[in-house]
C-alpha cells in the first residue's frame, strides 16, 4: 500500500514539477532559458526613423535586440516629438520620464561641453581611430563616468562616414564670404565657425529645411551626402562643400536611464552592448557604400561640389585649437577628455603614418 501511495505521489509531483533526475535537469534547463524577465522600454529618437542611415539605425537596434535577447528586451521607438521634443531627450531619459533615447552626444553641448568629443571632433580621428580610442584608449570609461552623474548610461551604437561641411546659396571663395552668415551648425564645429564670423544655431534635423527655405538661416550643414540628399537641401542651396573637417567621423549614442540599466541582468546588458557594437560595423559599411550614388544624384540636380582651399582649412584648424584652449580652461571635464584623446592620437600617429597608404 505504501508503495502504491509513493508511486501515486511521484506521479502527481511529476505533473507539477517533474520527478527523477532527468526531469529535474530538463526543468533547470527551461529556467535557464527564461531566467531574464521581459523588459519593455519606450525609446525616443532625435532622428526620424525613416531618415537614411541615422534614423534607420534606431529601428535596426530595436529589431536586433529583440532577436538577440530572445524577446526579453522589447523597445518601442518613437518619432522625434512624439514623447518629447528632439532636443529634450537627454533630460527626459535622465529623469526617467522616458526609458531610453537614440541620439548623438553633440546635441547636449549646452549641458556638458565635454561629451561633444563622443559625437564628433573637428580635425579629429577617422572611424577606425575613433573606435580604437573609445574601446581601448579610455574614452568609453570617461563617457560613462560623466553621464552617470546625470543618471544615464551611454553606449556608442553607430558610426557614419565623414560629413559634408555645408550647403551654401552662394559660392564661398574666402573667409570673408563666411562672415555674417547665419548657419545651422552642430557640435564643436559651431564654435570654430563662430571664430571666423559665422552666426551659428543648432536645429534638429526636421527643422532645418523650413529654416533654410524661409531665410531664418543662410546656410546649413547636417550630415553626409546620402542623408542630405533625402532632406532636399539641394532644392534651396546649390553649393556643397567638403571635406567635413568638423566631423571626420560621427558617432550616435543609445542612452538609457541609469536606474533602468542597473535593473537589467548582466546578460541583458551584454546583449545591448554587443548589439550596439555590431551596429557600429553595419552602419559604417552602410554609410560608406551609399555616398557615391548620392553624390552622383546631387550633381544631376545641379549641385556644384566644392572642396575647401588649403588656406581656408588651415584657418579653420587654427580656430579649432583656439576653441580647445578656451574650452579646456573653462571646463575640467573638457580638458580631461581632450587630453585622453590627444594622448591616444599622439601614440597612434607613428602607426598611422607607417601603416597606411596616403
Amino acid at each position: 500500500m505504501k508503495k502504491i501511495t509513493l508511486i501515486i505521489t511521484c506521479f502527481m509531483l511529476a505533473i507539477v514539477s517533474g520527478c527523477g533526475d532527468n526531469n529535474q535537469n530538463n526543468n533547470q534547463s527551461s529556467n535557464d532559458n527564461s531566467s531574464d524577465s521581459v523588459v519593455k522600454w519606450n525609446m525616443t529618437s532625435t532622428f526620424a526613423t525613416n531618415l537614411n542611415t541615422i534614423g534607420e539605425g534606431g529601428v535596426d537596434f530595436v529589431n536586433r535586440i529583440d532577436l538577440v535577447s530572445n524577446g526579453t528586451i522589447k523597445i518601442n521607438i518613437f518619432e522625434p516629438g512624439a514623447l518629447v521634443p528632439a532636443l529634450e531627450a537627454f533630460d527626459a531619459v535622465s529623469s526617467g520620464a522616458v526609458d531610453a533615447a537614440w541620439s548623438t552626444a553633440g546635441y547636449w553641448a549646452g549641458k556638458i561641453s565635454a561629451v561633444q568629443f563622443f559625437s564628433a571632433v573637428p580635425f579629429g580621428p577617422n572611424a577606425t581611430e575613433f573606435i580604437a580610442w573609445y574601446h581601448e584608449g579610455g574614452g568609453k570609461e570617461i563617457w560613462e563616468e560623466i553621464y552617470a552623474r546625470h543618471n544615464l548610461r551611454p553606449i556608442q551604437c553607430e558610426i557614419i562616414s565623414p560629413e559634408a561641411s555645408g550647403w551654401f546659396k552662394k559660392e564661398i571663395n574666402s573667409l570673408e564670404d563666411l562672415k555674417g552668415l547665419k548657419m545651422r551648425f552642430f557640435g564643436l564645429g559651431a564654435k570654430v565657425m563662430e571664430k571666423v564670423g559665422v552666426s551659428t544655431q543648432l536645429l534638429a534635423g526636421g527643422d532645418i529645411y523650413p529654416a533654410l527655405e524661409l531665410g531664418s538661416i543662410d546656410a546649413t550643414e547636417f550630415s553626409m551626402p546620402a542623408i542630405d540628399y533625402d532632406l532636399g537641401f539641394y532644392q534651396i542651396a546649390k553649393h556643397y562643400y567638403f571635406p567635413g573637417w568638423h566631423q571626420p567621423s560621427s558617432a550616435l549614442e543609445l542612452i538609457v536611464n541609469l536606474d533602468k540599466w542597473n535593473a537589467l541582468s548582466d546578460s541583458q546588458r551584454a546583449q545591448i552592448e554587443a548589439t550596439c557594437t555590431e551596429l557600429v560595423v553595419k552602419t559604417i559599411a552602410r554609410a560608406e557604400s551609399r555616398q557615391p550614388d548620392a553624390l552622383a544624384k546631387l550633381q544631376e540636380k545641379g549641385v556644384t561640389l566644392h572642396r575647401w582651399s588649403d588656406e581656408i582649412l588651415e584657418a579653420l584648424e587654427k580656430a579649432w585649437y583656439e576653441v580647445v584652449e578656451e574650452e579646456s580652461a573653462k571646463d575640467e571635464d573638457f580638458a580631461r577628455v581632450w587630453t585622453s584623446l590627444e594622448t591616444f592620437r599622439e601614440n597612434y600617429k607613428t602607426w598611422k603614418n607607417l601603416g597606411f597608404v596616403d
